[in-house]
């Protein structure tokens, strides 16, 4: 496919710009802005509140956005899509509202040594306040989980098996349906942060053999401040609420009260319904691409970028082999410090991350403070691979000079 930068109005309005950031936050097409505004234009009210026509219009807009985006995803009891802020408060969710009623001292909870930081210390400090045991697997040398290692770490007294989809800061995709059932052999849960899955690959949550599935709108096209979780009826049943108040409530009493069907138990207070009619477009945006080509375009663009940099002396690249990851590109140049060379590109016009991205249990382990990550997506070009490959080479000749 040829980059969709034409239906990006970001992009447009910019056009020297070379953005680079997608595993941040990717840019919003046209048809997803337009889809809001039609929203705030045409049917703005109050959901499942009102007896008039204006609020039975939102209701059902915010009832066929959930149904579209768990189409998306491959879940096909859209009961069970819980709309949170994005992946942290989902995962928040799952080890607030389930670990803190089923954690015990003793019990053992498994991470992996990949994981952002909202896949890592919800479960530490569940871990702290339950007096249970956080264990963390080994990451190999080439930025993958140690399977191995990890099957070796799991028994009777692990209750939770914790970890990413792809991870955001090296781009690994890690084998979900192998770890799922590793997990489930043992009676835990397996609980997948698919913050960086579901924009970059076909994912069907009934099929991976999951508990639960948390997942972030902006970095899919969509509008932040919209995200879900997907799960199964039965682990979404057996948890507690995880906030109480409007829309969650069945009846309440002086004394108690009982709590609404899936998946209003989770959804306390006045929906987002805009940016769910937003993630929704943006759905339909990537399946018109066809998630297939948008893993083939990224593919190709990445094995441009790490073949243009690797070629430039002192380059060092992270992570496993190009077919093994997302669109992620994470590097260092020798002598120059990640956010040094992130400045050097931006004045160049080019836009890339630099930092630990939320993931120093993994730069400890790769022993490196930071790295410089670069990120493509749908509307990324081979003119962004030219000017990202110009920018470091113009850094690495600013920095012999010192």
């Amino acid at each position: 496919m040829s980059a969709r930068r034409e239906d990006f109005p970001l992009l447009v309005n910019n056009p020297g710009l070379h953005y680079l950031d997608s595993a941040a936050t990717s840019q919003k097409p046209r048809a997803v802005l337009d889809a809001m505004r039609d929203y705030y234009e045409r049917d703005n009210a109050n959901p499942h509140r009102g007896a008039y026509d204006l609020s039975a219009r939102a209701t059902e807009r915010y009832h066929d956005a959930r149904v579209r985006i768990a189409k998306f995803i491959g879940l096909q009891d859209s009961d069970c899509l819980v709309f949170t802020r994005g992946t942290t408060e989902a995962l928040n969710l799952v080890a607030t509202a389930w670990g803190g009623a089923n954690v015990q001292p003793g019990d053992e909870i498994v991470v992996t040594g990949l994981e952002h930081h909202a896949n890592f210390v919800p479960w530490q400090q569940l871990a702290r306040a339950k007096g249970a045991s956080l264990r963390i697997c080994p990451v190999t040398t080439d930025g993958r989980i140690d399977l191995e290692q990890l099957k070796g770490m799991l028994g009777e007294r692990t209750r939770v098996v914790a970890f990413s989809h792809v991870s955001n800061a090296l781009g690994t995709i890690n084998p979900v349906t192998e770890i799922a059932r590793a997990a489930h052999a043992v009676g835990a849960l397996a609980i997948c942060d698919g913050a960086q899955g579901t924009p970059h690959l076909p994912v069907s949550f009934d099929a991976l053999g999951l508990d639960a599935y948390a997942f972030s709108g902006h970095k899919m096209c969509g509008p932040m401040g919209i995200g879900g979780l997907a799960a199964t009826r039965a682990l979404l049943e057996s948890m507690p609420p995880y906030q109480f108040g409007g829309d969650m409530i069945e009846i309440v009493g002086d004394e108690r009260s009982t709590w609404n069907a899936l998946p209003h138990k989770f959804e306390a207070g006045t929906p987002n319904v805009a940016d769910a009619i937003g993630l929704a477009a943006a759905c339909e945006y990537l399946d018109g691409i066809g998630m297939a080509q948008v893993r083939t375009h990224e593919l190709a663009l990445l094995g441009r970028a790490q073949d243009a940099l690797l070629a430039i002396d002192g380059v060092t690249v992270y992570g496993p082999g190009v077919n093994d990851r997302s669109g992620v590109l994470s590097f260092t140049l020798e002598g120059v410090h990640p956010h040094d060379l992130a400045t050097i590109l931006d004045q160049q016009g080019v836009c890339i991350r630099a930092g630990h991205h939320c993931a120093q249990p993994l730069m400890r382990r790769l022993a490196v403070p930071a790295t410089a990550r670069a990120s493509f997506y749908v509307y990324s070009t081979e003119e962004d691979v030219a000017a990202l490959a110009a920018g470091v080479a113009r850094a690495k000749e600013i920095f012999s000079n010192f």
